[in-house]
């Protein structure tokens, strides 16, 4: 794809990622000389991969709290106001010019990122002798799984749903470093190769991965029974702000339950749910009314997030701000949580939106310590991340492709996230579409403001509920993100 081969460098270098980054000559072939004849530089490109995929463009915006979730209906939008510029893509007008430049700036943003991968790969086998440890299979296992991982989502926007009778739309797969146009994959060839990345990915990581040992123990930071900071080696912290083993098992399970193999998608939600190392959040933590004390993103059972603390003030004016920012109507949050029912008892709705003065919902899922910095580690009981993966997702995975051969065994699986969420009456349901529907009631609550229900609703071929209730039809029309016309004209799409 030769469009992006001249913005590898130059990309990582205006993130000021690291330092080392910023020492060298900024053309691409002296910088990759440069940097990776040592381990720590294969750190720094691999962090600098995971800071690009941050910025607001992409998991630290549009990706996680913007352009998915306003097209998934999920906010709602003054036909008057309109100060962020979503109107148009909540309508699903594609010609629209904020629409426009946003789509291609994720496209051009995750493809830049996917370039610096292969710069990784196409390097590392050849200097495998200067690694110590297992820093080898760790940065090559995480490199595979974030080529995998970023070309999936491109996939789902981009290219066709599993269930369309319609056209048949791939993206390219990139796998190497070059200047050359990439050409364009089928949409079985593009999960043919997510699938194979992944995989080795997960065989790299698994007997190497910090975070698979008894003494890894998830938690909040600096609290008594975590030890994710407790390695001397700073690259082997953390590890859930990383595509970790058990993120790839989880990636993995979204893959195959795409391309309809229930087996493998359970074999590896199950996976992560019976390792028991992501623990449900503490009611009591959850509902703490001290903010520099409340867990509202259920950090704990993060199985991977991107690290976003410079994202504050970001989601502080997009949510906080009334109707100046993104907000809902009480009447739409009320059908999306089904507030007259049991769901008026749903821990999720009544921490995560608060009454503005205006009357609207304001959305608290990212709501920081306001005394409190995000350099200052006592602010706040996490620090700010993107979900991207959680343990509730491995739950509605399993209980999906459980339905078939146990329908009693998929309602636990769903009703047990319900009852971690403050609903302890159980789901019963009379027939797979409507256990299906439910599913998917249940996934919009948990997943709002993660950029992963419109997947859902596209992976189904599903109608979106929107605002009051009204119903946008599934179709190509809504599904299918038109790629950038640069790349149609000069990639012969």
């Amino acid at each position: 794809m030769k469009k992006y081969f001249f913005i590898v460098i130059i990309g990582l270098l205006a993130l000021g990622s690291c330092k080392k980054w910023l020492d060298i000559t900024p053309k691409s072939q002296v910088a990759s000389d440069d940097l990776f004849q040592t381990e720590e530089g294969f750190e720094e490109a691999l962090n600098g991969v995971y800071m690009r995929c941050g910025q607001p463009d992409l998991y630290g915006g549009e990706l996680t709290f913007g352009f998915l979730d306003v097209m998934a209906q999920n906010y709602t939008l003054s036909t008057i106001i309109d100060p962020l510029h979503y109107l148009q893509t909540q309508k699903f007008n594609f010609k629209d010019a904020y629409f426009i430049s946003r789509k291609n700036n994720i496209w051009d943003g995750i493809y830049n990122a996917i370039v610096n991968v292969n710069l990784i790969l196409a390097h590392i086998d050849q200097q495998k002798h200067i690694f110590t440890g297992n820093n080898y299979s760790l940065i090559k296992g995480e490199a595979l799984a974030l080529r995998g991982y970023l070309h999936f989502d491109i996939f789902r926007m981009f290219g066709s749903g599993p269930d369309n009778a319609g056209k048949k739309v791939g993206i390219p797969y990139v796998t190497t470093y070059s200047n050359k146009v990439t050409v364009t994959s089928s949409p079985g060839d593009v999960i043919k190769k997510v699938l194979e990345d992944l995989n080795a990915a997960k065989e790299m990581l698994e007997s190497v991965d910090p975070i698979r040992t008894s003494s890894y123990i998830v938690g909040y930071p600096g609290g008594d029974s975590s030890t994710e900071n407790a390695s001397p080696a700073l690259f082997l912290q953390n590890r859930r702000n990383r595509l970790n083993y058990y993120a790839v098992c989880g990636e993995l399970a979204r893959v195959y339950l795409y391309e309809g193999d229930k087996t493998d998608a359970l074999s590896n939600a199950s996976e992560v749910i019976d390792s028991h190392k992501f623990p449900w959040t503490n009611q009591a933590d959850f509902i703490n009314i001290d903010p520099a004390t409340q867990d509202r993103v259920l950090y704990k059972e993060l199985i991977f997030g991107w690290y976003i603390p410079w994202e504050a003030q970001d989601l502080k004016n997009r949510f906080q701000s009334g109707t100046a920012g993104l907000y809902a109507s009480p009447s739409d949050i009320q059908t999306i949580y089904e507030t007259n029912g049991t769901g008026g008892e749903d821990l999720r709705y009544k921490e995560w939106f608060q009454v503005g003065i205006d009357g609207n919902m304001l959305f608290q899922k990212y709501k920081r310590n306001p005394n409190g910095t995000e350099d200052d580690p006592a602010a706040n009981l996490y620090p700010l991340t993107a979900p991207a993966l959680r343990l509730s997702e491995m739950y509605y995975i399993a209980a999906e492709c459980s339905y078939d051969a146990n329908p009693a065994k998929a309602l636990d699986y769903l009703n047990e996230v319900r009852r971690h969420r403050g609903m302890g009456q159980p789901l019963n349901v009379s027939d797979k579409n409507e256990f299906i529907n439910e599913l998917v009631k249940e996934a919009r609550k948990e997943l709002y403001g993660e950029g992963q229900i419109f997947y859902m609703y596209k992976r189904l071929n599903k109608s979106i509920t929107g605002q009051s209730g009204s119903l946008i039809p599934a179709g190509d029309n809504i599904f299918i993100i038109p790629m950038p016309n640069d790349e149609i004209e000069f990639g012969k799409r």
